[in-house]
């Protein structure tokens, strides 16, 4: 671990000893966390961030258990155990709560932030607050949002610096509506697979091409067979950090407070290591041969406008309130 985080992760345990003293009516918990990503991806840094803050603010009774590489189901599997109270708490990616909340979906639209700063606004604010209060029906409490980050394209036939170079690509995406009417609409023929099968894939030349953030590109080492990296931003992607209901409301008041205050905590520190990754990443990629490009800004134009039409086909499955909803607060962030 790196100085810096280490300097981080001192300064949540500080901050949460302070603001949890040992009066507080704490008792002995070991909390278990799926997470399909490796221990070596951004999302470590959270969960080792959130456990340092409860160690340190239950004086060690309360702590938190990774689980990395899916050992505790995919995504999918792992949401459902939480659901279920037999896991306590997953890092999930936003698509697997999709399909239980719609809320949830509206972040799986294309070019829906445009920057950091939005996203920041959007995770801790209103609509946040939104959707975590749809939570607790599906047995869920939503702690936070956490990031697996903006995602961008790679492929192994040629460059893509025009809206016409994803023509006839096949492209592996998530087995989600949305991800495939994007791609299709970009004239790439979209491929749904789980993401364990996809290294083979692009091995094999199943498919052309995938689409994932900069760190998880470079931690399942698509370099290896992948040579082209498009700097797209075309999509960002969530992570939220869920607790199963039953487990939560077996924690009485200062216990829940404690877990919320560094959920929190293990967000800002998830956060700066998912930032500072994504450019090393990018430095890294080159070094490991691949060649970058990005589309101009008349290029980029017509591809927002090529998938525009996948706004008003997904309303249906986001939900119209959910949708108008957080349009209204990237609104106000954008003074319009």
């Amino acid at each position: 671990m790196n100085t810096k985080i280490t300097k981080g992760l001192l300064a949540v345990a500080l901050t949460c000893s302070v603001a949890f003293p040992a009066s507080a009516e704490i008792g002995s918990h070991t909390f278990k966390v799926s997470n399909g990503a490796s221990e070596d991806h951004p999302v470590s840094a959270g969960i080792d961030g959130m456990s340092a803050c409860l160690e340190a603010g239950s004086e060690g009774k309360m702590k938190l258990k990774g689980f990395y590489n899916g050992q505790l189901g995919d995504d999918a599997e792992a949401t459902q155990s939480v659901r279920s109270g037999s896991i306590e708490m997953v890092v999930t990616g936003a698509a697997a709560i999709g399909g239980i909340e719609p809320a949830m979906s509206a972040f799986e639209l294309p070019f829906m932030f445009a920057s950091d700063e939005e996203v920041d606004a959007i995770m801790t604010g209103p609509y946040y607050d939104h959707v975590a209060a749809k939570m607790p029906a599906h047995d869920l409490i939503l702690l936070s949002i956490w990031e697996n980050g903006f995602r961008n394209a790679t492929n192994s036939k040629h460059p893509i610096d025009e809206v016409g170079g994803f023509s006839g690509l096949n492209f592996r995406v998530m087995q989600n509506p949305i991800f495939l009417d994007t791609f299709r609409r970009l004239g790439a023929n979209p491929v749904p697979m789980a993401f364990g099968e996809v290294f083979t894939a692009l091995e094999t030349g199943a498919v052309d091409g995938q689409e994932n953030p900069l760190p998880l590109i470079l931690a399942t080492k698509f370099f290896e067979v992948q040579k082209y990296l498009t700097l797209t931003r075309h999509a960002y992607s969530p992570t939220p950090v869920l607790m199963s209901r039953q487990v939560w409301e077996g924690l009485n008041a200062d216990e829940q407070a404690l877990v919320q205050q560094c959920a929190d905590e293990g967000r800002d520190a998830q956060i700066a290591r998912s930032r500072a990754a994504t450019g090393e990443a990018l430095e890294e990629l080159k070094a490991h041969g691949m060649e970058v490009s990005e589309l101009s800004a008349e290029e980029m134009t017509k591809l927002r406008e090529l998938v525009a039409p996948v706004y008003e086909a997904s309303l249906e499955s986001v939900g119209k309130e959910n949708f108008d909803l957080l349009m209204a607060e990237l609104a106000k962030l954008r003074g319009q």
